[in-house]
């Protein structure tokens, strides 16, 4: 398979980058660096450092454990085996409950947000953006939401051939789930990167986090101040799957087409997961559009639409 043309982890980055040099500047602020999905993940935590040392051991089992929930690229993780065999019995939880909130943002965004657009992504990568029409049509033909069927028992497709990414929502979930264990532990004021941002407390100013949304060419668009609130930006430019940089990594279920690839889409959420998903499906919608949505939850805030 063409191997895409990766620009996307400079979006959050270049915003976590900002928060975490004032973080370098506390005495009492302990730093991880890692990867989460296979691209850069950071932690700032502030506090004990003996306290925040142990817990990030426990982040990076949490971490592997997830890995093997949700990665694409992980031969045995429990989507891969989904997308392989077409079913999966007894599913982890975690899994579940992405795919639950997904169906939720599916509806709540018209259908702009489709875990099930894989195959249309394999399809443009593999041709490196620019796939026959027999070969289009014959992905579409395996994309739709209404034949994924799941529950405690098992998932399953109900057409051959289908397939699921969760990129567009697994990195706010994994960023939720780092964030609960770390205030289970105690940790109060914390800065955390696991592709998306989530931030609690405070600053050791008792200031609120900051944190700059950045294009995909490195320009700050504008910046935020986060205390127990959580970010995600979206570019279909972030990922490109042709080498003239036109075809962007995300797809509009609705228009059958890629998404134009200079949009970016950041909003804010008490969830990085509610906010994951709906910066992807915000790349793909009209102001109106969005308008609606975000009426419809008062917890979630637009910080930029470009």
């Amino acid at each position: 398979m063409t191997r895409p043309f990766t620009r996307r982890r400079f979006l959050t980055i270049a915003a976590a980058t900002l928060a975490a040099g004032v973080a370098r500047a506390e005495t009492a602020a302990t730093e991880w660096h890692g990867v989460a999905l296979g691209a850069p993940a950071s932690l700032t935590i502030r506090g004990d450092r003996r306290a925040a040392e142990t817990a990030i051991t426990a982040v990076r089992a949490e971490l592997q454990r997830l890995e093997r929930i949700f990665s694409l690229y992980n031969s045995d993780s429990a989507l891969v085996r989904l997308n392989r065999n077409g079913w999966l019995a007894a599913p982890p939880p975690e899994l579940l409950e992405v795919l639950s909130l997904s169906g939720q943002i599916h509806r709540q965004t018209g259908g702009a947000f489709d875990p099930t657009i894989q195959p249309l992504w394999q399809v443009y990568a593999e041709a490196a953006g620019a796939p026959v029409p027999d070969r289009i049509e014959s992905a579409w033909a395996r994309v739709g939401w209404q034949h994924l069927r799941f529950d405690a028992d098992e998932i399953a497709f109900a057409r051959p051939g289908m397939a699921l990414t969760l990129n567009g929502i697994a990195q706010g979930y994994i960023t939720d789930r780092i964030a609960a264990l770390l205030k289970a532990r105690g940790m109060t004021d914390v800065l955390v990167d696991m592709g998306e941002i989530a931030a609690l407390g405070t600053r050791a100013d008792g200031t609120p986090w900051r944190a700059g949304i950045a294009a995909p060419d490195g320009r700050i668009l504008h910046r935020v101040t986060l205390s127990d609130r959580c970010l995600a930006t979206s570019a279909p430019s972030g990922t490109v799957l042709d080498p003239a940089g036109e075809v962007g990594h995300i797809f509009d279920p609705r228009r059958r087409a890629p998404a134009g690839a200079q949009r970016v889409a950041s909003v804010s959420a008490p969830s990085a997961a509610l906010a994951d998903g709906l910066s992807t499906a915000f790349c793909l919608m009209t102001p109106a559009e969005i308008d609606a949505v975000v009426a419809e939850l008062p917890g979630a805030r637009v910080e930029t639409l470009i």
